[in-house]
């Protein structure tokens, strides 16, 4: 290997190219530079060797003895490398890499993951759990699901889900809630960093907003949601983030009032490369598993027994795009 140090590459490649296509012209169009480059690299790379490599003739270059030996190992070794950079595209071809926030990933994508892995044994997945949207067009992230108003530069989205936010908590504490004023006796679980309000909710509701009793306050939604299991107080949650807590039961939802939030959860793509066979399998795969967890959703919100018994008139969970949304970063 040592003895490749004294050779150029791109000497090499002028070589084994114009060896396999027979003249100058055809070896600078594969290569993409000039006929008098190639011919240089060629001159250059013999000058190395110590050995000619090709004849001058007046029809153009013939391979001498040597060369012909030398471009045939070529050849074989360049075939070699080829297939080890074939290796590098079909791991890439078959990795789909999917951004999404920490939050949505743990709470909601990761316990149904494997049913993609079983749908598309072939297609590995990495998960990049980041509230930043990268620049789809120069990146290797193939998809990412962002909570906003749809409007990314640079991006092809698609409304996935729109959010609404209802109170949650613990079934301990919401045998205690009989009304909405009872909310005044109980503490709020705050995540400082949300951009969703109580206020829409209680005006939803159609009662003025109730003062809490002062909470725990997290950075984190996910801390928010584990506080409101662990019987901290009252949180203001949404359909995909406590969706699996209120069918399981470690949470109730309850006053079965939901209010729009303005936000809703969008499928972002790259708005110039060609959307990929994985990445169309996956919107199908993801937008079925929502329709399935708002379905179950829908039928797992208990409400404890003497609680007010009030449904919002609120309009389909999945698929809206008449809502006025804003940008958020979760």
């Amino acid at each position: 290997m040592a003895m490749l140090n004294r050779v150029h590459l791109n000497g090499l490649r002028a070589v084994e190219t114009v060896a396999r296509l027979g003249s100058l012209a055809a070896a600078a169009g594969e290569l993409n530079v000039s006929v008098s480059a190639v011919s240089q690299q060629i001159s250059r790379t013999e000058k190395q060797l110590g050995q000619a490599l090709f004849e001058r003739t007046a029809s153009g270059l013939v391979l001498t003895e040597f060369g012909a030996v030398f471009a045939a190992r070529l050849g074989a070794g360049f075939r070699e490398l080829s297939q080890a950079v074939a290796l590098a595209d079909e791991a890439t071809q078959c990795t789909l890499v999917v951004s999404v926030a920490p939050a949505f990933a743990s709470k909601w994508l990761l316990p149904r993951l494997s049913r993609h892995f079983d749908r598309h044994p072939n297609v590995l997945l990495r998960i990049d759990a980041s509230v930043r949207l990268a620049n789809l067009d120069h990146s290797d992230i193939d998809i990412a699901i962002r909570l906003g108003d749809g409007k990314w530069p640079g991006g092809r989205t698609e409304l996935l889900l729109a959010q609404e936010v209802f109170p949650v908590c613990a079934p301990a504490i919401a045998q205690k809630l009989k009304s909405i004023e009872d909310l005044a006796q109980t503490c709020a679980i705050t995540d400082e960093r949300a951009m969703i309000n109580w206020e829409s909710w209680f005006e939803t509701a159609g009662v003025p907003p109730v003062s809490f009793l002062k909470g725990a306050r997290f950075t984190d939604p996910m801390l928010c949601l584990e506080s409101a299991i662990a019987g901290h107080g009252v949180m203001l949650g949404w359909q995909l983030l406590a969706a699996d807590a209120l069918a399981d039961g470690r949470l109730v939802a309850p006053f079965g009032i939901r209010a729009q939030s303005g936000l809703g959860y969008w499928l972002v793509t790259s708005s110039v490369k060609a959307e990929s066979r994985k990445v169309r399998d996956f919107k199908v795969w993801i937008r079925e598993e929502i329709e399935a967890t708002m379905a179950r959703f829908g039928s797992a919100n208990p409400k404890p027994a003497g609680a007010i018994a009030v449904e919002s008139a609120a309009p389909p969970l999945y698929g809206r795009s008449d809502i006025k949304l804003r940008q958020a970063g979760s």
